[in-house]
């Protein structure tokens, strides 16, 4: 059945981006999971929730012998790229299905914010191995470093598509302060994901926000093309490309103990 007559999983704000997501969203450092996998106490088993199309499980299974990808939506599921080393399977963040005391590692990749996080907190807790970690990272709005460019992303980001954003992203927006970690903190070092885009790209990745499908469905109309036609004459040739940049946000945690929550 496809998604047009399914109902929709809650926090599931993805399902009809599949494609664009799986094709045009940026990759995480690699120097991310090799300090993930570092900071484990062990490399049997990780759970990635909120696997989305795999991105995140792919990188992990290079380090880990087996990795649990899990999704509420079937359809990013089904865009994931299979390896012999991830099972991938349809199930929320806050009941996995996993069996107690199994994995070393969990993350979260740019989805925490649309969990229902106390739940997710205690299914964590369930599923972790003791001395296991808890990784929490995401990406807010990115750079170029060309103030124009930067503030026309800007005025799309707040004022055309700002309205549409599903609750929770305000998380993100926030970078990640409010969300209540019951378990000891770990600092982790910064880490930043880099990406080389010609103006397609740039529409592409534009396309693949949750916003904007909110956007499509709430208007009948499309605000990514007009917006990439205003940019059209200062980008240059359509193929020059720019660099861009996000700084990851990430939280870590040491599972084993309750921590009091300090955000």
């Amino acid at each position: 059945m496809s998604d047009a007559t399914s109902p929709r999983a809650p926090g599931d704000h993805f399902s009809d981006l599949a494609a664009s997501y799986a094709e045009f969203r940026p990759r995480y450092p690699a120097a991310l999971f090799d300090w993930l996998a570092a900071e484990a106490p062990a490399q049997a088993a990780a759970w990635d929730c909120a696997t989305g199309n795999g991105q995140a499980a792919l990188e992990l299974a290079r380090r880990f012998a087996r990795v649990e990808a899990t999704d509420v939506s079937p359809t990013q599921l089904a865009h994931a790229e299979p390896h012999p080393r991830i099972r991938y399977r349809q199930a929320p963040g806050e009941a996995s299905g996993l069996e107690s005391g199994s994995v070393d590692l969990v993350t979260v990749a740019q989805a925490v914010h649309w969990l229902d996080l106390p739940r997710f907190y205690a299914e964590v807790g369930r599923v972790a191995r003791p001395g296991a970690l808890l990784a929490i990272w995401g990406y807010q709005l990115f750079s170029t470093g060309e103030r124009w460019l930067d503030a026309e992303i800007e005025r799309f980001f707040a004022e055309i598509v700002g309205p549409y954003w599903p609750p929770g992203r305000e998380l993100l927006d926030q970078g990640y302060r409010g969300l209540g970690i019951p378990f000891p903190e770990l600092d982790p070092p910064p880490f930043e994901m880099r990406a080389e885009w010609t103006l397609a790209g740039l529409t592409g990745f534009l396309s693949s926000w949750s916003a904007v499908d909110r956007f499509r469905k709430a208007r009948g109309e499309d605000p990514v093309a007009p917006f990439v036609a205003t940019l059209a004459s200062r980008w240059g040739e359509p193929d020059q490309s720019r660099i861009v940049r996000w700084p990851v946000v990430l939280r870590a945690a040491r599972l084993g103990a309750r921590a009091p929550v300090s955000d």
